[in-house]
């Protein structure tokens, strides 16, 4: 497990030599920067789209599938799903975005990630919530997204 900062519009050129040594790369970054994020997925099996129960989110996330959009004329495998996250349980407006990306492309995925203070502090110890809270619900989340996802990428 390692970290490396490549925050610059050539990383889809510099990705494969990293992947070269790992299981697994994962790329994230600010979508506002448009030259970085273009980079990052051209350099990408798999986008996922964070998203907020919230319009605003859903607004902010057409820049996203723009990008996306431009992404897949050079790369057209790429696949993409969006990922709740931050929602608060059992509210209905994580209700009705879920049910407004189910039928949406790219698709919604089944796991979600609520909003907890255990994320907060995990960010500000650099360490994981499984580290954390082994048994604990954001812990179950995490493991169930990235089980959904392997069973997504080649």
């Amino acid at each position: 497990f390692g970290v490396v900062g490549l925050a610059r519009d050539t990383l889809h050129r510099e990705a494969p030599e990293i992947a070269l040594t790992a299981d697994h790369v994962v790329i994230d970054g600010p979508p506002r920067i448009a030259g970085l994020m273009r980079s990052a997925l051209l350099a990408a099996d798999l986008v996922l789209i964070p998203v907020q129960p919230s319009p605003f989110d859903g607004w902010a996330s057409a820049e996203m599938l723009e990008l996306l959009r431009e992404a897949r004329i050079y790369r057209p495998q790429i696949a993409a799903r969006f990922v709740l996250n931050r929602c608060a349980a059992r509210t209905i407006i994580a209700r009705e975005t879920a049910e407004t990306l189910a039928d949406h492309d790219p698709p919604v995925l089944t796991s979600t990630i609520g909003q907890r203070v255990i994320f907060a502090d995990a960010a500000q110890s650099g360490r994981l919530v499984f580290e954390l809270a082994e048994q604990s619900a954001a812990a179950r989340e995490i493991a169930a997204l990235a089980a959904e996802v392997s069973r997504i990428t080649p």
